[in-house]
């Protein structure tokens, strides 16, 4: 069982961080270098609805695993870690929510009545916000990966 959910976890772990990575290192400065408004926005609003389908998925995965392992070994006995790790995914989940359902549906929206400082303005504060959750899940992957080799303090 555990094996199983470790997999899982981590595949959700993949596609939600490396996604973040590719979208704010790779593909948004090259939009930002290279489009205008009128053609960066909607690619921009394209993509991230793409992604966030996936996420959505990622981030369900992603908890529900991490609950399921904590149950089979117990909560009680669940390494520091282990509760850091839910924690703080926890909170990218939080933060998540907030930019798909608030951030993301203006960024459509002005999209799609044309309205690019509107646009810009709500992809300015996904940008952010996605950096911190970037930054957030980079170090989460670092407390795991120590957490898991040095032991049961962190």
């Amino acid at each position: 069982m555990m094996p199983v959910l470790v997999l899982l976890h981590l595949a959700g772990v993949i596609v939600w961080v490396g996604g973040m990575f590719f979208a704010h290192y790779c593909l948004r400065p090259v939009a930002a270098a290279q489009l205008q408004p009128a053609q960066r926005l909607p690619l921009l609003a394209g993509v991230l609805g793409r992604f966030f389908g996936a996420v959505e998925v990622a981030v369900g995965t992603i908890l529900g695993s991490g609950f399921a392992m904590m149950l089979v070994v117990s909560f009680k006995n669940a390494l520091l870690h282990w509760h850091v790790m839910m924690a703080t995914g926890l909170v990218m989940a939080g933060v998540f929510v907030y930019i798909d359902a608030v951030l993301y549906r203006r960024l459509a929206a002005a999209v799609a009545a044309e309205d690019w400082p509107a646009g810009g303005a709500a992809m300015e504060r996904i940008r952010k916000l996605v950096a911190f959750n970037l930054h957030l899940g980079i170090a989460t992957i670092l407390i795991a990966t120590l957490g898991a080799y040095f032991g049961r303090g962190l």
